[in-house]
């Protein structure tokens, strides 16, 4: 449930860029979502049309832009993208990385008319 929440944030924050721009219409909300975030896409865009009942963000198109979980191999440098259930450099084979992406959530802009 905590997409619910996370979707309010998105909302307000949606209302108050558009009121900054004068705007009359949001048309469009472009979010950024990795896969390490835990957040649901379709949660995210089913509580939206919710929330933006009546307001100018209703009917507004969510796109979404999925982040796949990225790692950087501490000990030879590799970067890969990390499998379900093995985490291991595909490079020298050990497991000493760092995640370089797949942990974000963010709107990367908000179309209004």
């Amino acid at each position: 449930m905590h997409e619910l929440t996370i979707t309010r944030n998105i909302f307000t924050i949606t209302l108050d860029k558009a009121q900054q721009a004068d705007a009359r219409k949001v048309s469009r909300v472009n979010l950024v979502i990795g896969e390490m975030s835990g957040i649901v896409g379709e949660c995210v865009e089913f509580y939206f049309k919710i929330i933006s009942k009546n307001t100018i963000a209703e009917g507004a198109e969510l796109s979404i832009t999925n982040v796949p979980t990225l790692l950087k191999c501490r000990i030879c440098g590799s970067e890969y993208k990390a499998e379900e259930n093995n985490w291991t450099c595909s490079g020298c084979k050990k497991r000493d990385f760092e995640i370089t992406a797949g942990r974000e959530l963010y709107i990367e802009s908000i179309e209004v008319e």
